[in-house]
């Protein structure tokens, strides 16, 4: 078993006992949905698909309350804030923009790169490198920076 799937199991065990009604239906929900893509796929899953599944998880909150935001529903935007809080606490820790640059400076020079044509070339290898620990939207607005 995934260590991150026995993390989360011992969570939703201290949120059972602490009372903690939100947490715990936001955990729930994720282990069910790992346990869904298992069934699914007929074998267990490692940490790093675990993880693909938790931001996939992360991104469709952060859409979410950028439409509750449009339609001015404030108690869902505060709903799904406290659901993205609980889901980001099993990520990996975020890298700052300065360092995701960094990094994408380091691969344009590395694949000498230098024009937008290379984009896909430089995200391919750029996303390797920061695997989990990046948003593919604000890398591909970096790398377009400074290809441009």
């Amino acid at each position: 078993m995934a260590e991150l799937l026995k993390k989360l199991q011992e969570e939703m065990k201290k949120a059972m006992k602490s009372g903690e009604k939100d947490r715990l239906s936001t955990i729930r929900m994720l282990i069910s949905e790992i346990k869904k893509v298992q069934i699914d796929k007929k074998k267990d899953l490692t940490d790093e698909e675990i993880i693909q599944l938790l931001q996939r998880y992360a991104k469709q909150r952060k859409e979410a309350i950028q439409q509750y935001k449009k339609a001015n529903r404030e108690d869902l935007v505060e709903k799904e804030e406290k659901e993205l809080k609980v889901v980001e606490e099993f990520l990996p820790e975020q890298l700052s923009e300065e360092k995701i640059e960094n990094i994408v400076q380091e691969t344009i020079e590395e694949i000498g790169a230098s024009s937008l044509k290379d984009m896909g070339k430089v995200m391919k290898v750029v996303m390797e490198k920061v695997k989990g620990r990046a948003d593919g939207s604000i890398v591909s607005k970096i790398v377009k920076q400074k290809l441009s």
